[in-house]
This record gives structure tokens, sequence and C-alpha cells, in this order.
């Protein structure tokens, strides 16, 4: 089956490429394995150079990159340079950094000499996804080569050019040949590639379902791996909060890559007074945003990645309003609309038991529930399988504190909404993942942590 290209505003097949062949794979595994014997051994200033390098030639070509990013994926061409923008961004940080994260770390003991030396582990497999074609690879691919590991990218079947341009990118840095390699397979060829003792390690954004076989076929394997899955994040404000900011917090958050991403707010929980007057103008912004060609300036919303990614969307909503939720905004798809659209949607009244209270809406569709206190609405936002971020939005110290401490999730933003951030640990718990991406904790996952005692 040919991995495609397919514009998602259209509908048109823009390129195809054939899978590559077994042969082809264990020939870049061992082009893979080849090139670390020799990359774990150059010097982290040659590595910052390199990174650098890769920084400035996203800067320089955001705008192409960031076309290609929409072309496959369809969010609006604005975010789409601005995710080129943050990739420079993550590659900067690490360049600067790694040299004083990887430094021996020195420890008192009764020995002469003790200390932690950080060395690679050798190839590293990521599989990622389409929602954040370029962010999620090179957050990935920063930390991993500055650490002197090589990584080997499976990334999502309908972005094989921004694979591909990922690739080229490290390479034009001046990474030596197999320090960074992008592998066009079918998904089923994923876990087969834990069984090869060259790699050592996993990392993968995606779905519960896949982020469970990738761990079974490693742990069965004992390799490390590191996950990043779904999310249904809570959003909830108290009557304390600042109510212009946070609507505007909430759009942006609901919206963000055209609603899917996993930290993308999904839950709004509003709590006692603040409901009506927070509904009013949340309603109103939704109703005034523009759906439409991805390329245009004026778009707010462009299409979903995929045809199916509608249809499960569309499915989830029907469910809920079938089960007497109401839609304030939205909820029925475009009759003859070319394209991937799904139009802003806000649901609430929603039953207990619906599919809003347990499954992740991924699109722009926002779930709104009203509670009569702090303890309910924490109640709510906990009874998720999921626990990747959660923002709440209160003036006030007291509920502050009580939000950070109770909150079962990776990261707690207050006033703000949830964000990725080079300098912060990123990740979450439950059924939303394991392990860290980003930070120094980040660099450290796929480093042996070799303890060191001379006497």
């Amino acid at each position: 089956m040919a991995i495609a290209t397919v514009n998602p505003a259209t509908g048109e097949v823009l390129q195809t490429f054939s899978p590559m062949s077994g042969e082809m794979v264990q020939s870049l595994l061992d082009r893979s394995n080849k090139a670390f014997q020799q990359y774990r051994w150059t010097d982290l200033a040659q590595r910052s150079v390199w990174l650098n390098n890769a920084a400035q030639i996203l800067e320089d070509e955001k705008a192409h990159w960031g076309k290609l990013i929409t072309l496959e994926m369809g969010k609006t061409l604005k975010s789409a340079i601005a995710e080129v923008e943050k990739s420079a961004l993550v590659c900067r940080y690490y360049a600067e950094n790694a040299g004083k994260f990887l430094a021996d770390t020195s420890i008192a003991t009764d020995a002469p000499s003790s200390f932690l030396r950080y060395q690679p582990l050798g190839v590293i497999l990521a599989v990622m996804p389409w929602n954040f074609p370029f962010w999620q690879v090179f957050r990935f691919a920063a930390p991993t080569v500055m650490v002197g590991n090589v990584g080997l990218l499976k990334h999502a079947s309908n972005v094989p050019q921004c694979a591909l341009a990922i690739q080229e990118i490290m390479e034009r840095a001046g990474f030596p040949t197999g320090v960074f390699q992008t592998l066009l397979v079918e998904g089923s060829q994923v876990l087969p590639l834990l069984d090869d003792p060259r790699i050592k390690g996993a990392t993968l954004t995606g779905s519960e379902p896949a982020g469970a076989a990738l761990a079974a076929a490693a742990g069965k394997n004992l390799k490390k791996t590191v996950l990043e899955l779904g999310g249904s994040d809570p959003f909830i404000v108290l009557p304390s909060a600042d109510l212009e900011a946070a609507v505007e917090g909430a759009v942006t958050a609901r919206l963000i890559s055209n609603g899917q991403s996993c930290i993308a707010a999904k839950r709004f929980i509003l709590v006692g007074s603040i409901a009506a007057p927070f509904l009013e103008k949340f309603v109103a912004k939704f109703q005034a945003l523009q759906m439409g060609d991805p390329l245009l300036d004026t778009t707010d919303v462009g299409p979903l990645a995929t045809p199916s990614i509608v249809q499960e969307l569309d499915t989830l909503v029907q469910k809920c309003l079938n089960m007497g939720a109401k839609a304030l905004v939205g909820g029925k798809l475009a009759n003859n609309q070319p394209g991937n659209f799904y139009p802003p949607t806000i649901l609430t009244d929603l039953p207990p038991g619906c599919p809003a209270y347990q499954e992740e809406f991924f699109g722009p569709v926002a779930l709104v529930f009203q509670v009569p206190d702090l303890e309910a609405a924490i109640d709510l936002a906990n009874s998720t399988k999921f626990g990747l971020g959660a923002s709440a939005w209160t003036q006030d110290a007291g509920e502050q504190k009580h939000l950070i401490n109770e909150l079962e999730a990776g990261s707690v933003f207050i006033n703000s909404i949830v964000k990725s951030d080079p300098r912060l640990p990123f990740g979450g718990i439950k059924s939303s993942g394991y392990g860290r991406e980003l930070s120094h904790q980040g660099l450290l996952e796929f480093a042996n942590i070799k303890t060191v005692w001379v006497g």
C-alpha cells in the first residue's frame, strides 16, 4: 500500500511513496548502528554547532516548511509557521544547555571520587504523530543527538514529506550520515523492529492502544520506552477568574492544531456563577470563527487530517446529542463540502454516561460541564483515565494551591493554557503515558546514568 500525501482541505493526492522493503529497512538500521559507533565520541561542542545549524535552517525557511505542514495535515499556515519556529527553539535550547546538563555530577561519598557520567545508549526509535509533524520530531531529535544517540524516525503515514524533510534538514545541518534517518514503512512494520538488538530504546507519541502495543513489544525485549499518549484535559474556571482572559484562553486551548492536540483543553468545567457569563462570551467567539482554506491568513480553523478522524469525531458528537446533550454551536457536518472539515462545536447539558465523560474528542469540539464548587470540579477533572495536562483559572491563592496539589496530571497550568516548553518537563500519568520529554529530565531519558566510584 502506498504512503501518500493527501491535502486535507481538498482530498487531492499530492504525492505517493512506496514503503521501504525489508532489505532497505535492514540497511538503514545497519547504517544507524555504524553511525552511532563513531558519532557517540564526537565532541559535544561540535554537536551543538550542527544543532544550531538545524535551527538556522528552520528559521530561514520557516515559510517553506510551514506550507508543507499545512498541505500534509491541514493546520493553518500561521500555526504551522509557528510550529517550525518552536522546532528551531528546541534545537537552540539543547545546543546551548546540553553541555551543563551532561557534565559529570559529583556526589560526596566515602570514596576519594564518586560521580555520575551520562552516556548514550545507541539507536533510538521514534514513532511520531501527524498533528505536530515537525515539533514532535524535533523535541525528540534535539536531545537525542546531543546525548550522542542516533535517531530512527517512523513518522505518521500521512506526513511522509515532513518526515523526509526533517532528515534532509539534519543532514544539511552537518550531522553525519546515519545519525538521523527516516523510515517510510507501514505501521505493521514497527513492532518487529523492537526485536532487533541494534535498537536500544523507543519513544512514541500517539494513541493509547499504539502506546500499549509498543510498550509490550519493548518490554518483551527489556528496552526503555517513553510514551506520550492521549488526553482529555480539563479547563476549570472559577468565579474569581479573569473572565476575558479565561475565555480567550479557552478558545485558543480548544483549537490548537484545529483541535487535534493531546494537550488541547477538551472538558470545560465551569464553577458556580461564572458559568453563564463565560458561556455567553465563549459561544460568541466560536460563532465568529472562520473555517476554510488553511493557507489563508483569515482562516481560524482548517480541516482535520483525515476523513476517518472526521467520522470518529462526528460519531462521538452524535452519541452525546442522541443521549440528550445540546449543541450551542455546530454539531452537524457540512453538506457537500470538499475536504475534512468539522465545524467548531460546543456541547453542553452532557448526560452522565455519554462519551464526553471518558473519550478523547480529537477535533474542534468543546465539552462544557457546570458544577457547584471547587471540589466537584476537581472530582470531575480527575474522573477520566487520562492525566496529561490541566488548566485552571482563579485569582484565589488558596484555590490555586488546592488545584496544584489535587489535579491528577503531568502538568498543571494556573491562569494559562497548557503548553509545552523546552525548559519544562512534558509528559503525563495514568493512561496518558509515562516518562518525560524536554528539559533536563527529558534529555536523560535515553542516557546511561553511569555511577563511577574511584577508590
